[in-house]
């Protein structure tokens, strides 16, 4: 299967300010290439592939030498990530959804650049890479697979990173337990399952809305471009990166949790987040999408399996007689008056799920 470790990197002054300068130097060819794709097309209406745009790096790095000096296989990394982004594009209108065409990349957009199978090296806990120098590398756990690709990336606190995406990593398989379970995400409790447990929601960005604000407002008072304004910047990044980390961790352990226990794991289908545009702050600081990514990958690697059923109208219908029982997003009972069923209207819409996930693996 295929994993991507991550570690923190440190290295001195020079070496920092020589990523800094790749990192630029990428984001002004991914910038060179999308103006470029966007020219041929208005005038001659001509698509460059990303092949024709690699084959004239050769003649970017005579007319601008600074661009020498970034590694060919980041420079050849740009162009492709232009062309995916052009991929998405495409395939957002070609289904109908709402396209996002590639933009150009402000300074605090692009944040990293990629390496393959050569210019780098690592020895002992150092990594090196050609043309930027040495970095100190903190690895927490040991890298396993074969090695793809490097990416170093810097995040809007100030922090810098390695990414290493490796194929062939082994499985850790679990013991199987026989079980099978169906879990409602929601606002009021992060989840509820089958066996009506439920965990509550640790709203993290709600928590701290107080010290964001302030941190917001203090930004808004700086001038910009001034010293105390990149300050107060740093100061709210770390807060909105800590709240990142607190979400991820917490969804690692809940799905890690549920992995162990279950052998199969029914979710509902989530497609977009436009469905309740008034809970939107608090879908996404739940942050259902992501959770669900790392169910997936956490059953994958220990062989048990992640499920996905259409939700719709699961909370609506009865889990007793299956009848249709309307009810608004504020009433937080379901009420059978056909059966007289009275349970917890998320515990209502995971039995649903059961079933419908049950329905679809027949013994």
């Amino acid at each position: 299967m295929k994993k991507t470790f991550k570690y923190r990197i440190e290295s001195n002054n020079n070496t920092v300010q020589a990523a800094v300068k790749v990192v630029d130097l990428c984001r002004i060819l991914y910038n060179l290439c999308l103006e470029q794709r966007i020219f041929a097309w208005k005038h001659y209406q001509k698509s460059l592939s990303k092949f024709e745009q690699i084959r004239q790096l050769v003649g970017l790095k005579k007319v601008f030498p600074e661009f020498s000096d970034v590694p060919s296989q980041s420079l050849q990394d740009v162009i492709d990530r232009l062309d995916k982004a052009y991929e998405s594009f495409f395939r957002r209108v070609k289904n109908g959804e709402t396209p996002s065409f590639p933009r150009f990349k402000g300074y605090d957009r692009y944040h990293s650049f990629t390496l393959k199978q050569a210019g780098w090296n690592i020895n002992g806990k150092y990594l090196s890479i050609n043309k930027i120098g040495k970095f100190k590398t903190r690895f927490s756990r040991p890298i396993e697979g074969d090695i793809k690709t490097v990416s170093i990336a810097k995040n809007c606190s100030g922090k810098w990173f390695v990414c290493f995406s490796c194929d062939n990593v082994p499985d850790r398989p679990l013991p199987k337990t026989g079980k099978e379970i169906a879990i409602d995400v929601g606002c009021e409790s992060f989840l509820t399952d089958s066996d009506g447990s439920k965990i509550e929601n640790p709203r993290f960005l709600n928590k701290s809305a107080a010290a964001l604000v302030k941190l917001q407002q203090s930004l808004s008072g700086k001038v910009k471009g001034s010293n105390n304004r990149k300050k107060a910047k740093l100061l709210l990044s770390k807060t909105y990166e800590k709240i990142k980390n607190q979400r991820r961790d917490f969804h690692f352990k809940t799905a890690n949790q549920l992995v162990k226990n279950n052998d199969k794991i029914y979710i509902e289908k989530l497609n977009v987040w436009k469905t309740f545009r008034k809970l939107n702050r608090s879908m996404r600081d739940a942050a259902w999408f992501n959770f669900f990514d790392i169910l997936r990958f956490k059953a994958a690697e220990a062989g048990k399996e992640v499920l996905e059923v259409l939700a719709k109208g699961t909370s609506q219908i009865c889990s007793g007689c299956g009848a249709e029982v309307p009810k608004a997003l504020s009433v937080r009972e379901h009420s059978c008056p056909h059966c007289g069923l009275v349970i917890d209207r998320d515990y209502n819409a995971a039995l649903n799920i059961l079933r419908l996930g049950q329905s679809l693996c027949p013994a």
